[in-house]
């Protein structure tokens, strides 16, 4: 697995991850030495660990990390989509000065599953814990985490997609891109969108939510001129290949709660958190 740094982001998410459990089990109102107890750390080695991943104390990241969060999310931080596209929000509130530039595989293409491309792909370690990252030659077109699944179960899930491709594993090919996706150096990021018209449509609705900002399945529906097709524009948000680059984790319920999350709640509850906290630090 390529390790982005030497003090690995995935064991800061391994200690987040963790800490979830714990305040979902005693409230949000558990205290830092409790915290750190409950987790075999001592409190300055646990406020350490928390402030160089995220960039705020333990006791404000609590606050990111309880289940209310994303309620307030949307009654603080609720997204337009229509104003963010004329003012340009997406670019303005994007991460790292990171630069997203993307197209899509024609309707012909996708039809076709993969048959002809060639798919390079490579573990690495992120943020939010182990990251399998998938590129062409035009640019990323899979991310998938397996902190909540097996390595194997991940691969499946991706190659599942687009079964008549050729895949690689080519690490240090899809470095540079990957680097710059998790904020280790600055660079554009180009990806390579490989769905069906109707999902490209979302994806791209997805693209305008800034940064520490959420909007609804509702909200996506209407912008892509579909306001009926609610349940449709979930089920391709569920089915986005490139996690965290195209934000599905910042798609919430009209309700204030969550949704599903492919890759597991406990890893959106986790972006959803780490940017907000990155966006008010």
């Amino acid at each position: 697995m390529q390790v982005l740094n030497e003090d690995t982001h995935g064991y800061h998410f391994h200690v987040m991850r963790r800490a979830l459990d714990v305040i979902d089990a005693s409230g949000p109102a558990v205290s830092l030495d409790e915290l750190a107890s409950e987790m075999n750390m001592s409190p300055a080695h646990f406020q350490r660990v928390f402030s160089r991943w995220v960039g705020v104390s333990p006791k404000r990241y609590q606050q990111y990390l309880t289940l209310g969060h994303a309620k307030a999310l949307l009654a603080e931080r609720f997204t337009t989509l229509e104003t963010a596209h004329e003012a340009g929000l997406s670019g303005g509130g994007r991460l790292h000065d990171l630069f997203l530039r993307w197209e899509a595989m024609s309707p012909g293409d996708f039809a076709r599953k993969g048959e002809g491309l060639t798919i390079y792909w490579g573990w690495f370690d992120s943020p939010f814990g182990p990251a399998l990252v998938m590129g062409t030659d035009k640019g990323l077109c899979g991310i998938g985490f397996g902190a909540e699944c097996t390595e194997a179960e991940a691969m499946q899930d991706l190659t599942s997609r687009w079964p008549l491709a050729t895949y690689i594993e080519a690490p240090d090919r899809l470095d540079p891109w990957v680097r710059a996706a998790f904020g280790q150096t600055e660079g554009d990021v180009p990806l390579f969108m490989i769905g069906a018209p109707f999902q490209i449509k979302v994806w791209e609705a997805l693209m305008q939510i800034p940064s520490g900002h959420v909007t609804t399945y509702s909200e996506i529906a209407e912008f892509i001129g579909h306001p009926k097709a609610v349940r449709a524009v979930g089920t391709a948000v569920g089915r986005n290949p490139i996690s965290y680059l195209i934000p599905c984790h910042r798609a919430l319920r009209k309700s204030g709660g969550l949704g599903g999350y492919h890759w597991g709640l406990p890893v959106k509850r986790s972006i959803l958190a780490w940017e907000s906290a990155r966006v008010e630090a």
